[in-house]
């Protein structure tokens, strides 16, 4: 399918091509996401999805290409500064602080800001959205379960106050109850305006929620249409739904 991109995308990926070593591992990756949608990225292992994620927020550079956010070239800008700017990303993994506290965590989501106030109101709008943070608001988060840190990682995000969020295999590793609480959790966040970047290895779970997806493969975008259509495809079944 060919996209149309009608004008300025939310966030805008150009061309880019980046390498682990002599490994070519993205090879002219371009697509792009819109104010207020979910957009998928969904692949084998080792199709370059992380990767993807991984060069959107600097955590590696691209040797070719551009990336756009809100119109503004964020290709070489400094990982710590991109929630500043309106990127946040839940890592795979997780990544919360062990040593910390539920709340001191949540309180790192908004290291750069300075409005108490908001920080305070959205330490509470974080607790609304996952109950289970509140009651163990003051636990150390090393001791959570995957969901609960799940929970965490993706409070911490909000926590900046972005206009785009980035979730990278926000399912892996936790039991079904929970997988189904945190893509409920995302589709929430989306209603109330949050536009999401997510990859995810379950397809079948990322394409119900969002609203386009990408198909990676090797590095390339091989296939590019509505979750609904590509749920139909019989590629897309055959090869990352288990569907014969």
């Amino acid at each position: 399918m060919i996209e149309r991109q009608t004008s300025m995308a939310l966030l805008e990926v150009n061309n880019i091509h980046a390498y682990y070593g002599n490994i070519h591992a993205l090879k002219g990756l371009t697509f792009h996401v819109e104010q207020g949608e979910i957009v998928t990225l969904i692949g084998s292992n080792g199709a370059g999805k992380t990767t993807t994620l991984r060069a959107i927020t600097s955590l590696m550079h691209p040797r070719e290409g551009t990336i756009m956010f809100e119109g503004k070239d964020i290709t070489h800008t400094p990982a710590n500064n991109l929630p500043a700017q309106g990127v946040a990303m839940v890592p795979e993994g997780r990544g919360v602080f062990a040593k910390l506290t539920v709340e001191e965590n949540l309180e790192m989501g908004a290291y750069y800001r300075n409005d108490k106030d908001g920080i305070r109101e959205d330490l509470e709008k974080a607790y609304d959205l996952f109950p289970r943070l509140r009651e163990r608001r003051l636990q150390v988060a090393g001791t959570l379960s995957g969901g609960e840190q799940q929970m965490l990682a993706t409070a911490r995000a909000l926590m900046a106050r972005p206009r785009l969020l980035l979730l990278d295999e926000p399912s892996m590793g936790l039991a079904p109850v929970l997988v189904e609480t945190v893509f409920d959790t995302i589709e929430r966040i989306n209603k109330e305006g949050m536009t999401v970047l997510l990859v995810e290895q379950n397809a079948l779970l990322a394409l119900e929620v969002a609203h386009r997806g990408y198909v990676l493969q090797t590095g390339e975008i091989v296939l590019a249409d509505s979750a609904a259509a590509l749920k139909q495809n019989p590629e897309v079944q055959k090869k990352y739904l288990g569907m014969e």
